[in-house]
């Protein structure tokens, strides 16, 4: 009888392994790594916090992996039913959903709650980039108005639930796509012109726009707060102000090598808000100092680098919209959320990728992972 010997596993891998991006795969584990590091820290007194965020992370590259091996020709299939199918949730979800702190974001289906906004980071560019690929080499104005149609459907919904952060998430990614399609910089221009103008205008009339009995006309009174605690925290420093104020002691007083590993006061003496999930870089910078922020700057950076080069290589305009849009968006991701930790920028529920805890966000991050690992893949494989 002949007994015929199984490969080994590594070679029984190998044809679902071939063409990964490797430099993209590294820079995913290093911040996986830091995650894990960083969570654990400000998360060991928060139950099975840690553990949850390890179980995420696996499912993330569970999926990520999963994608990776879709061709973008079948992803682009997806990208009407998923977009109808999001934009129906969100329909739901503001006449059935569930409010919670005054914001009506999940929706109960049963076994349990979900956020459909989640949803929409990939819908929406996925939609868009499915568009100008149909309308490659005809683009006209009117396609582009159809475009921001597209993209302001969803975004108004989550803006109206509210969710002001998921919302500008969701606007970000869908404008990458249109500018990556080649929207006209001289309709660019003056909207980057007026919205300069508008920063100096509200820095320069802080005083008196910021007076209990000025109302803001297209924002709500809450987020007039925001905005206006970013610019003085100082005078609510024990209510309004008070995250952006510990956020910034607690960087500062990490110094250049941060007070060490399960060493910080202001994270474990609870004097940062919400350390596990939009404040964990306060966390991170205290206890890993300027030298680990640098580090972690750079995987993000390494991250965003070979995503643009996956851009600039892949072989359809769709891919290339894709693999530009998902790209950007993390650097949204990084910029929003350091950005309002440091106190340069409004407070907004944006999670820090890969570090921050939540389980809705991290499998969004899976998916637009698979995406990008997608288009290396096809790139790859066509040369070789």
């Amino acid at each position: 009888m002949t007994v015929i010997e199984r490969p080994p596993l590594w070679q029984r891998l190998k044809p679902w392994l071939s063409g990964f991006d490797l430099p993209l795969l590294l820079a995913i584990l290093w911040l996986c790594g830091w995650g894990l590091l960083c969570m654990y820290s400000a998360g060991y007194d928060h139950g099975t916090r840690f553990v949850d965020h390890a179980r995420n992370m696996a499912l993330a590259l569970g999926l990520m992996f999963i994608v990776a091996q879709i061709s973008p020709q079948k992803l682009m299939a997806v990208a009407i039913p998923l977009y109808v199918f999001g934009v129906t949730l969100l329909l739901a979800t503001a006449l059935f959903g569930v409010t919670k702190k005054g914001a009506t974001r999940w929706l109960n289906i049963g076994i349990t709650q979900i956020q459909p906004s989640e949803l929409l980071k990939i819908a929406t560019p996925l939609m868009l980039a499915w568009w100008f690929q149909k309308r490659e080499g005809i683009l006209r104005w009117p396609d582009f108005i159809a475009a921001f149609g597209l993209l302001l459907l969803p975004f108004l919904l989550i803006a109206k639930q509210p969710d002001l952060g998921t919302g500008l998430l969701v606007l970000a990614a869908g404008l990458y796509v249109i500018f990556f399609a080649g929207l006209p910089w001289r309709l660019i221009l003056p909207v980057m012109v007026l919205a300069a103008a508008g920063i100096v205008t509200l820095v320069a009339s802080e005083d008196h726009i910021c007076e209990p009995d000025v109302k803001w006309v297209l924002l709500k009174e809450y987020q007039k707060h925001r905005v206006c605690t970013l610019l003085d925290p100082s005078k609510d420093p024990l209510g309004k102000g008070f995250h952006i104020i510990q956020g910034e002691i607690a960087i500062g007083s990490g110094g250049t090598t941060g007070k060490g590993f399960m060493q910080g006061t202001q994270t474990h003496l609870e004097f940062i808000p919400e350390r596990t999930t939009d404040f964990i870089f306060a966390a991170f910078g205290e206890e890993f100092g300027l030298m680990g922020a640098l580090a972690l700057l750079a995987g993000f950076t390494a991250l965003i680098l070979r995503g643009l080069m996956i851009a600039s290589d892949a072989p359809t305009l769709f891919t290339r919209l894709m693999a530009g849009a998902v790209t950007l968006s993390f650097f949204t991701y990084v910029f929003v959320n350091m950005g309002m930790v440091s106190g340069i920028l409004p407070v907004v529920g944006v999670p820090l990728p890969f570090i921050s805890y939540g389980g809705t966000a991290m499998v969004t991050l899976g998916l637009s992972l698979g995406l990008l690992m997608s288009i290396a893949r096809v790139k790859k494989l066509v040369k070789t």
